[in-house]
């Protein structure tokens, strides 16, 4: 054989396993593409699953002016249409996370090839489409290669299927409502609103740069801990939108030397606002979702299903509230702070040491700490002990949460030493409930002074009592009767012995007009009420009114001596305001499933509980208490008292207000309603305990510690012209036969104040 004969044969051995490498290898690629798609790697997703991908959807709560109070979810993460994403989100993504997108049917071939040459060091030449594969239905890569191979080829077939599946718009969408973002940002809608505090739509240029660029490793690039490092790649984004013509040299150049600008809104279920009506929201859903199951039988997951719960709180008065209560009570508790300084028994009053000692283990024995323990098998020894060890801990303050070390026992007493409050607001003629207030700091504080509290009602029960008489007896507000003590026998009501209460300012004398008595808070005439009517009678009123809470039919109530719940009061108050009609108060619009099919729609249920007129005459009762009475501060146009922290003079309200406060015995409870037409409002204020309270009824009283919330509160209201908040006059009866006019016949001029508890 020649020369030329062996070399030649050696080149067609060459050409041959050239050509056996080239098609084996494709064979070998193919038959593994086969064998995936087969499933012999493990499943790949059937059908129906790539219609309809697994996802854990949050359920929305959605105020009545159409914004997010919060949200029920496994992953925080509300889907968005691609119509609702900003052109520039789309750019930067595709630009920087898959240039070719457009192109390719779900695998980019030249950047997977780029990728094998340079082992990854460029990035693994995944498209947009695949990202979404590994999301779905695998999710991390594992370390081992062979495996890591298996799953990349899986991730190529699926990404196949999902191209011939969804559009490209349907997949871009799909990958940004799926990414998680971190810091309970799941989904581009999550990330929009937690980082920067508003839609996906409204994102500009170097918002979007910064969440695709969080897309790279979310871990890495997470903007509340490595701020630079998250805007150096922000800038590597808007670099790759240059390159693609996407912005000019001139925008990235600028853009390139912008801050952040993260405004941080944190969706955590004690972040946001209305965090204790999301609370009482949950376990209302609970037994909805018992009562209400799916199609085919089986119950809706609150937080997975992406129901959308429709309510009537409006965002905007919620935020008001929760600004009025915030401001008032950090003033209250500096003040109530600097009185128990001097306090032995600080915080409480009235209680011995050994009172405070079963106060203290009482409060021990319900703490979530002594239940978990118990639970775990712990001695009560054991539990003890874990009581008196310091530890580090993060505590609340009107300044911002402190970290500190204390012991759990000493962070009772802490806890202990701050005043409550709670707030509602109704729309009388709807039932409505605008806003809800639970408490000072939903994360420290989680018991719910609305709803689960029920606390002495004090002065502010007095109305039911006045309102029985007017509609009973038909007494006009003008109706005098004397101001001296008033004795009901005790077998007339079955009492242990005689009942004589007495006048708060043990001020007695003369004659007043019942609108006078009800502005002064005066009990004897308040008593002697009662009596004409009957306690049965009040307590048939209040109960049609919508107090559910058990009253005892005794003369006592009359002074408020019964514990209700603000819920229960704020109803009450608003049937006065509705003309005698009583509307339940609700919480729930409708709820829709996460298609926008409504699952049910809630409509109030309403009575009549007083005629119209007898209605109006209790509200021009009202009106007096803030004309005259105990309310007057409401009118004040100067601040009588500049120095004192606690009032919050001047508040100069001239609109029409029916009104009423409440102290009960020690200044534990301090109580404010207010109505105008479309509004009612109640506040209260006080300790933990009963006998965490100010010493004295200056402070302690329920126009100092209540009313300046509803006033501040009302103050943001009016200054919101969008609202639409009543400053007119109560509508009055076309027939009025009961006389409201005293002006002929009362001694009081109306410039005398009848407040029974000392001005100070």
């Amino acid at each position: 054989m020649t020369k030329k004969q062996t070399v030649n044969n050696q080149f067609s051995k060459y050409i041959k396993w050239f050509w056996i490498t080239i098609l084996g290898g494709t064979l070998a690629v193919v038959f593994l593409f086969l064998l995936a798609s087969w499933g012999v790697f493990g499943a790949l997703p059937s059908f129906e699953e790539l219609e309809n991908p697994e996802k854990n959807l949050a359920t929305e709560v959605i105020s009545i002016d159409g914004k997010t109070l919060g949200k029920y979810a496994k992953e925080n993460r509300t889907p968005v249409k691609y119509k609702d994403l900003p052109d520039n989100l789309i750019k930067a993504l595709v630009a920087t996370e898959d240039e070719r997108f457009y192109e390719h049917s779900g695998i980019d071939f030249k950047a997977s090839a780029r990728a094998v040459v340079k082992l990854g060091k460029d990035g693994g030449g995944s498209t947009i489409t695949q990202q979404l594969a590994k999301l779905l239905f695998h999710g991390e890569g594992s370390k081992n290669i062979v495996e890591r191979v298996l799953q990349k080829v899986k991730e190529y077939v699926i990404a196949i299927q999902l191209e011939r599946q969804y559009t490209k718009q349907e997949i871009l969408t799909m990958y940004l409502n799926k990414y998680d973002f971190l810091n309970l940002a799941v989904g581009i809608r999550s990330a929009s609103r937690i980082y920067f505090g508003k839609e996906p739509k409204e994102l500009t240029v170097p918002e979007s740069a910064m969440l695709v660029g969080m897309l790279k490793n979310a871990s890495l690039y997470n903007p509340l801990r490595r701020e630079e490092l998250v805007k150096d790649r922000r800038n590597v984004v808007l670099g790759q939108m240059y390159k693609n013509n996407f912005i000019s040299k001139e925008q990235k150049d600028s853009l390139k030397l912008k801050d952040l600008g993260l405004d941080i809104h944190r969706e955590g279920h004690s972040e946001g606002y209305a965090t204790y009506f999301r609370e009482y929201l949950r376990d209302f859903m609970k037994d909805w979702i018992k009562k209400n199951p799916k199609p085919d039988g089986t119950e809706y997951n609150i937080y997975r299903d992406g129901l959308k719960i429709y309510v009537t709180l409006d965002s905007r008065m919620q935020q008001y509230a929760e600004e009025a209560m915030q401001e008032h009570m950090a003033n209250l508790q500096r003040a109530f702070f600097n009185e128990q300084k001097k306090n032995k028994t600080a915080p409480f009053y009235d209680l011995d040491s050994k009172q405070i000692t079963t106060t203290v283990e009482q409060a021990m024995k319900r703490s979530n700490r002594w239940i978990r323990m118990r639970a775990a098998g712990a001695s009560e020894k054991e539990i003890r002990a874990s009581f008196e060890e310091k530890t580090k801990m993060n505590v609340f303050s009107w300044k911002g949460d402190i970290d500190t070390i204390m012991s759990p026992k000493d962070s009772i007493l802490y806890y202990k030493h701050f005043l409550r409050a709670g707030l509602m607001s109704v729309e009388p003629q709807t039932g409505h409930v605008k806003a809800w207030v639970g408490g000072i700091n939903y994360k420290h504080f989680q018991f719910d002074a609305v709803k689960q509290q029920k606390r002495q009602v004090g002065s502010t029960f007095k109305p039911f009592v006045y309102a029985s008489a007017i509609n009973q007896l038909q007494l006009s507000p003008c109706t005098k009767y004397p101001n001296t003590p008033y004795t009901i026998p005790k077998e007339k009501y079955g009492m242990p012995e005689d009942w004589t209460p007495k006048n708060s300012s043990s001020s007695y004398g003369g004659e007043l007009t019942l609108k006078e008595a009800l502005a002064g808070s005066v009990n004897v005439i308040t008593a002697k009420l009662i009596d004409m009517v009957t306690p049965a009678t009040v307590v048939r009123l209040a109960k049609s009114a919508g107090i559910k809470s058990e009253i005892p039919e005794v003369p006592a109530i009359a002074l408020g001596s019964v514990d209700l719940s603000l819920f229960e009061m704020v109803g009450a108050y608003a049937t006065f305001a509705n003309k005698g009609l009583q509307v339940e108060p609700m919480m729930v619009l409708k709820i829709e499933d996460k298609n926008g099919t409504v699952l049910e729609q809630f409509i109030p249920s309403s009575k009549e509980v007083l005629s119209e007129e007898s209605a109006y005459v209790v509200i021009n009762l009202l009106e007096g208490v803030t004309q005259s009475g105990s309310g007057v501060r409401l009118r004040s146009k100067w601040g009588k008292y500049p120095d004192d922290i606690v009032t919050g003079y001047p508040y100069e309200f001239t609109n029409p207000i029916a009104g009423k406060t409440g102290t009960t015995q020690n200044q534990s409870d301090g109580w404010f309603m207010g109505i105008v037409p479309n509004l009612a409002t109640g506040v209260w204020v006080g300790g933990e305990d009963r006998a965490t309270h100010f010493a004295g009824i200056a402070k302690g009283q329920g126009a100092s510690m209540a009313l300046p919330i509803w006033a501040l509160y009302y103050q943001k209201l009016y200054a919101d012209s969008t609202l639409h908040v009543s400053k007119e006059e109560f509508e009055k009866p076309e027939e009025l036969t009961i006389e409201i006019d005293c002006s002929k016949t009362s001694t009081n001029d109306g410039k005398e104040s009848l407040e029974e508890v000392p001005e100070f």
